[in-house]
């Protein structure tokens, strides 16, 4: 089975250590990629444990599970990289992940920033981000942009619900939780 990062590996070749914890990715994009992996098998403490310590305040785990249960996972392009390579101890990965919620497909455009422990870990620290689903107008930077959306783990209860319905999150997704 081709790795679900839509590297040319199997799993077990690519990602998999990674989500074991028999190996720490290497690098920023590496680690990308496998946090898009453990969205699409809703490995919940794989993400906990590689998002930086000082950006887990308002990680919610069932929350987490919840949405990537829910989601079906389509698909990561990796746009750009800036840094993040193995002697780097910062990197940003520009991608795109593509996913149905709800019966819409949703393509998740992000910039991300990670950064490398002392112990040579690579920690995910945050992303801008914004959403479109299937069937909307794109939107250009003259244009006026719709809210940003967030993948979990950082939707705050007042932030647009990131299955992108346009209601905050504690109206929609976030009533379960």
């Amino acid at each position: 089975m081709t790795c679900p990062c839509g590297s040319t590996l199997t799993f077990d070749a690519c990602c998999s250590p990674f989500l074991s914890g028999k190996k720490l990715p290497p690098t920023a994009e590496q680690l990308m990629r496998s946090r898009y992996t453990a969205y699409t098998k809703s490995d919940v403490s794989y993400l906990k444990k590689t998002l930086a310590p000082e950006s887990r305040g308002d990680f919610d785990a069932a929350t987490t599970k919840q949405w990537a249960d829910q989601s079906t996972w389509k698909g990561l392009k990796i746009l750009s990289t800036k840094r993040g390579s193995a002697s780097d101890t910062q990197g940003t990965v520009e991608f795109t992940a593509v996913y149905e919620a709800e019966g819409k497909t949703i393509e998740h455009h992000e910039v991300s920033k990670f950064r490398k422990d002392e112990n040579g870990q690579w920690f995910f620290i945050e992303g801008e981000s914004h959403t479109h689903a299937e069937g909307e107008e794109h939107h250009h930077d003259h244009e006026p942009k719709k809210p940003i959306v967030r993948v979990a783990p950082k939707v705050g209860r007042n932030d647009p619900c990131a299955c992108g319905s346009g209601k905050k999150f504690k109206k929609c997704h976030g009533q379960a939780a």
